[in-house]
């Protein structure tokens, strides 16, 4: 991923449309946040790739989904005083988070084949593309999964699999853009150790955002809601009350928000490490985005997770990414 051979430039319009489809991702991966927080993903039973781009279109489609709907577990055990009206709302999100699925699809696939009908894009990058379109496959059918999971005896979805997809989500949008940012450059591999710095950087926030989909999976921000004291302690008692022990670092909600306050601060040490030896425009940046998520963390649990903030610091979680992408790019060129 990191060796690439000197090669004719790449037309600026591929890297345009990279770009696109990484933006249209990090989107994606928002209103996902939307949809889980207003509690929405299970609205839509079904899944159906092609049909299911069409939405109610009359009263009696309305009132067949919500019938379905009705079957659920969550609606059973949670929702049973639930309109009509009030379904709509919750339908709409989910819908729109499928919806924009379908789009980057092809957004991703139509341009594909014009810009290789056109001779734009050169055999050494086909695989990479290739395997962009295989995992953006594999993020559909894991969504269903996903949502599946909440179908029966739930009322809400697995935390292993929503953490599964947001990670998903999260690995296809960094390489879409490790791809783009690589395009018309030469790369090398780490040559010393504040490259290997920035390497590890890329899956250290990978994992940090598997371990916030676990947060999200469990609602564990909505309690423990002080810092930087957890339970008035810095090391809380709890944290490893289940067995096995390994069962507390995805189901126990202590534990869980504790490992997300802690690579947190991990990961805050390194970039401010990194920013040190470098003193360069993508190390400084990097940091900034740093200090800015974990500002809005921190504000988002301080506040009990209201809507607005946890999408900003879903948002910001991407941008923190992206910038990590970045900082790689320009440390292998």
């Amino acid at each position: 991923m990191l060796m690439q051979q000197a090669a004719k430039p790449v037309s600026h319009w591929v890297t345009s449309w990279l770009i696109l489809i990484a933006l249209m991702i990090a989107t994606m991966v928002v209103v996902g946040g939307a949809t889980r927080l207003t509690g929405s993903g299970l609205s839509i039973t079904e899944w159906k790739p092609i049909m299911g781009a069409i939405p109610p279109l009359n009263s009696a489609d309305w009132e067949l989904a919500f019938s379905k709907y009705q079957q659920s577990s969550q609606f059973k055990l949670q929702n049973s005083a639930m309109t009509l009206q009030e379904f709509e709302f919750i339908f709409w999100w989910e819908w729109a988070h499928r919806l924009l699925g379908r789009l980057i699809g092809v957004v991703f696939f139509l341009p594909f084949v014009i810009f290789a009908a056109l001779k734009m894009l050169p055999k050494r990058i086909w695989p990479q593309l290739i395997g962009i379109f295989i995992l953006g496959g594999l993020q559909g059918a894991l969504g269903w999964y996903m949502v599946a999971s909440g179908l029966v005896d739930r009322v809400s979805v697995s935390q292993y699999r929503l953490a599964a997809h947001l990670t998903l989500a999260a690995i296809i949008f960094a390489f879409v853009l490790w791809v783009a940012f690589a395009l018309n450059r030469r790369h090398h591999r780490p040559k010393s150790g504040a490259a290997w710095l920035g390497l590890s950087l890329v899956p250290l926030i990978l994992l940090q955002i598997a371990a916030g989909g676990f947060v999200a999976g469990l609602d564990a921000g909505q309690g423990y809601n002080t810092w930087p004291l957890m339970e008035g302690a810095l090391l809380p008692a709890g944290l490893g009350t289940m067995q096995p022990w390994w069962a507390n670092l995805f189901e126990n909600a202590l534990t869980v928000q504790f490992d997300h306050r802690l690579l947190a601060y991990l990961i805050c040490v390194l970039v401010l490490v990194r920013a040190f030896i470098a003193r360069n425009t993508s190390s400084l940046v990097l940091l900034a985005f740093v200090l800015i998520q974990i500002g809005l963390g921190i504000t988002t649990l301080l506040l009990h997770v209201p809507l607005d903030l946890a999408l900003l610091h879903q948002s910001g979680a991407m941008a923190l990414l992206a910038a990590s992408v970045w900082n790689l790019s320009r440390l292998t060129r």
